[in-house]
């Protein structure tokens, strides 16, 4: 009785947070100027759309505005006690390369998380396990498509 009452404890908090997730972010189109990774994919510079993938999925979609190239990845909601100035994604920068880190929304204090990747596990191990540069780049908001 106790280990079901825990499950299902589990389930629905992990429902409240995929919910949050979903609802902390809003479309952002960015200029990304160099080639990035993002969990086991490494993505060309050029111009990114980040939305969620489905209005009640956690999931997000980043895709090229081109459409040549695309990633689906599930963050996990982040909060800071003071509304961000601007959108913007930002990234941890080894010596070899970009890793997508975090999405924000102007206005809003809840932002999207990305899970570090193998990948950038092992650029932090390479770099004796220092803590990685941060670059920010600016985004905007877009419409929702219909």
């Amino acid at each position: 009785m106790m280990k079901t009452l825990c499950r299902i404890t589990a389930m629905l908090a992990l429902a409240l947070l995929a919910a949050e997730v979903g609802r902390a972010q809003e479309p952002v189109l960015a200029n990304i100027p160099f080639a990035f990774t993002v969990g086991n994919m490494t993505l060309p510079a050029g111009e990114y759309r980040v939305e969620k993938v489905q209005e009640s999925a956690p999931a997000l979609l980043i895709q090229r505005t081109d459409r040549s190239a695309s990633m689906i990845v599930v963050p996990f909601a982040i909060e800071v006690n003071a509304p961000q100035a601007q959108t913007k994604l930002i990234f941890h920068r080894y010596a070899n390369g970009y890793f997508l880190s975090q999405i924000w929304t102007e206005g809003k204090t809840r932002g999207s998380e990305l899970p570090k990747s193998p990948k950038e596990k092992d650029q932090g191990l390479l770099a004796h396990n220092e803590s990685p540069n941060q670059v920010t780049i600016v985004a905007r908001l877009i419409p929702s498509r219909p």
